[in-house]
């Protein structure tokens, strides 16, 4: 395996993937038309449009931004360019971590070689693994601060699952979950979070050879770590989130990983010790999936449980002095005043279940709200 050396990144440039639903319009569940629509693409489409692991998913890929304002409207752009060609295939695009009705059963691997490799090694986990996330990238300087941001911002795992979770409903059940995408990625091997003992890139080339040369990694892909290095982009790459329901909520989560690492990276606080911060990792990403912005977590900073919400605020205070940007800041508020309201996406789609005891109704509204969201 050839193990990229870190390539030069500014410190907090942002690059998003959003991995988005394709709906049949008149069922409203998964429709396997990915390869149908990637077909359509014209030249300009292709750095941005990409095939997923099955066929009624396709992601997003957004440019390199400095500021969530430019990120905001190229993320648009790219939604409003996705529904006109899911239009072409009778088709809508659609956000959320999970689809609430689908089986997995009918689902479709994609033809791409790599996709064909992983459902022969995984088998029926692959086409359980159709789940969507939303990948977040923010620049870094060198590998070693890369490393040392991933260990960093493990502390804020559960902030984050709780801030974007939007995956109440599976196979046509509430699940009792903010984020039940979430469990599916842990049935994978090498999922997790980076081992505490790697300190540095070097620490991370010697892993990264090992397991490969041991036959478990044939590439980084192949590492589905919550928070992973990528040194190909010169970035810190956050895996942990759910597709939200909106485009906004989206840029919103942006800024926060921006804020979050110029202020680590800038002031280089005081860190939790690694032993104590992963002795409680599982507990405490378990914590946020399950109970979302209600649950209590083990703060290893105070060596107490807390009530999430009130660390949740506590975080985006804190941050807004390191927002980028006046547009970031916005969202930092905007996250505050979902927090305080309880219209995180997770509560949202509660609610609209709870209003029209029908999952399909719940599933046309929250494709009506991406599409509302695409258009303004």
């Amino acid at each position: 395996m050839h193990l990229d050396e870190f390539a030069r990144s500014e410190l907090g440039t942002l690059g998003v993937e959003l991995e988005i639903q394709l709906l049949d319009r008149d069922t409203l569940d998964l429709k396997p038309c990915a390869e149908e629509l990637l077909a359509k693409r014209e030249s300009c489409d292709f750095p941005h449009f990409k095939q997923e692991v099955t066929c009624s998913m396709v992601e997003i890929n957004s440019s390199i931004h400095h500021d969530t304002a430019t990120l905001a409207t190229e993320l648009q752009h790219l939604a409003q360019r996705l529904q006109q060609l899911a239009a072409s295939c009778g088709a809508i695009p659609c956000g959320g971590g999970t689809h609430p009705f689908q089986d997995w059963r009918e689902r479709q691997i994609s033809d791409k070689p790599r996709y064909q490799a992983f459902a022969e090694q995984y088998g029926y986990l692959a086409r359980q693994f159709t789940v969507f996330g939303q990948h977040i990238h923010i620049g870094c300087p060198d590998g070693d601060t890369a490393i040392w941001l991933c260990h960093a911002l493990g502390y804020y795992i559960p902030h984050l699952i709780a801030l974007s979770a939007a995956s109440p409903f599976v196979q046509g059940e509430a699940t009792s979950f903010a984020s039940s995408r979430s469990n599916t990625v842990l049935a994978f091997p090498n999922s997790g979070h980076l081992p505490g003992n790697i300190k540095n890139w070097q620490d991370f080339q010697s892993l990264a050879t090992q397991l490969a040369s041991c036959g478990v990694i044939q590439s980084l892909k192949d590492l589905y770590w919550d928070i992973r290095p990528k040194p190909e982009y010169g970035t810190v790459e956050l895996r942990i989130f759910d597709t939200p329901y909106r485009l906004t909520r989206a840029t919103e989560l942006a800024a926060v990983v921006q804020a979050l690492a110029l202020y680590f990276v800038s002031t280089r606080p005081m860190l939790p010790g690694r032993e104590a911060l992963y002795s409680v990792y599982a507990y405490n990403r378990f914590q946020a999936a399950r109970f979302g912005s209600i649950a209590e977590f083990i703060d290893v900073r105070c060596g107490q449980r807390r009530p999430l919400r009130d660390s949740l605020l506590q975080l985006l205070t804190e941050s807004a002095p390191y927002a980028a940007s006046q547009h970031a800041a916005d969202c930092l508020l905007r996250l505050q005043q979902a927090i305080e309201q309880d219209t995180l996406d997770y509560q949202r789609a509660m609610r609209l279940a709870a209003q029209h005891q029908d999952l399909r109704l719940v599933q046309q509204q929250l494709a009506a709200d991406w599409v509302a969201a695409s258009a303004n």
